[in-house]
């Protein structure tokens, strides 16, 4: 194998990573911003798939289907709101209960409507003047589809808006200290509620990422428990914008290399290539969970004037 080959795989490799990680971003930045305001959503991959087919449907204009699943995302988010939220349910059960339903709601509907796989155009890579034409880099980064411009983009305004802004700072208050929080006038279920809303319509996008610019298509259970691995990266990255980013980064470009395996034909059975991202999913979790501390009241319903 040459230099020239050598870095034309490297170059793919990289490219693929920084595509494979936008429904990554878009997802886990969205839980993120649910478990800060201590709502656990682990419904996340059910919203991904109902979102991914919803846009699916919506092909002949792309930005109509960026639209139908940021408002299908949002009405998940408000029907899980309202069970942990109003109704004070166990929220892993309830969201095991929403991603249940959006995994065989996505499945009736797709057998009903569409039957078989079919591929479309989907949202084609963008070159940025200048920065795309860098040598190496340009080719990785700069060369994208417009979501994938749009999920890194995130990770900035996330930060911003979280340490930077009044609601953040309310938001983050809500998550750890609630009853002080409501003390000070701040709607601990209102804010909660919006937090699960947004965080739901990031993951409507993730998935309209996944079936307009990443796959080009849609089929039963597209995303394979992708939405899972995006809740397991806000701990991963220790409910930071930064830290999930190079958490997405570090497990799409495992993705992104056992997929290369596979087009170079190199002697490793498919299927446990296919196991890497899962298997450090499992491994990221053993080493993280114990060392970072999430949101104090993360996962327990607010009542006032209970202690």
């Amino acid at each position: 194998m040459n230099e020239l080959t050598t870095t034309a795989i490297i170059i793919g490799i990289l490219y693929s990573a920084v595509r494979l990680a936008t429904p990554y971003l878009y997802a886990a930045i969205g839980e993120m911003i649910s478990e800060i305001s201590g709502v656990l959503n682990l419904g996340v991959d059910g919203i991904m798939l109902l979102s991914a087919y919803g846009a699916f449907l919506q092909t002949g204009n792309l930005w109509l289907a960026l639209l139908v699943a940021a408002v299908i995302g949002l009405l998940m988010g408000l029907l899980m709101a309202f069970i942990s939220v109003t109704l004070k349910a166990e929220q892993g059960i309830s969201g095991i209960g929403l991603y249940m339903f959006g995994l065989g709601l996505s499945t009736l509907l797709f057998k009903t409507t569409i039957g078989t796989v079919k591929t479309i155009e989907g949202f084609q890579p963008v070159k940025i003047p200048v920065l795309g034409d860098i040598p190496f880099v340009g080719e990785i980064l700069f060369n994208q589809s417009l979501p994938v411009y749009g999920a890194f983009l995130l990770v900035p305004l996330a930060w911003f808006i979280l340490d930077k802004t009044t609601w953040g700072l309310k938001l983050k208050a809500v998550g750890q200290t609630p009853a002080a929080a409501d003390s000070l006038g701040v709607s601990v279920d209102r804010t909660r509620y919006v937090a699960t809303c947004i965080g739901s319509i990031l993951a409507g996008l993730a998935g309209a990422a996944l079936s307009l610019a990443l796959v080009n298509l849609f089929q039963e259970n597209l995303t394979a428990g992708l939405g899972f691995i995006a809740v397991a990266l806000v701990p991963f990255g220790g409910w930071r914008p930064l830290g999930i980013m190079f958490g997405a980064l570090l497990f799409s470009t495992v993705n992104s290399v056992q997929l290369w395996l596979q087009v170079l034909g190199i002697g490793i059975p498919s299927d446990v290539a296919v196991m890497l991202p899962y298997l450090l999913t499992i491994v990221a979790l053993a080493f993280t969970v114990s060392r970072v501390r999430g949101p104090a009241a993360l996962n327990k319903p607010f009542e006032r004037g209970a202690h």
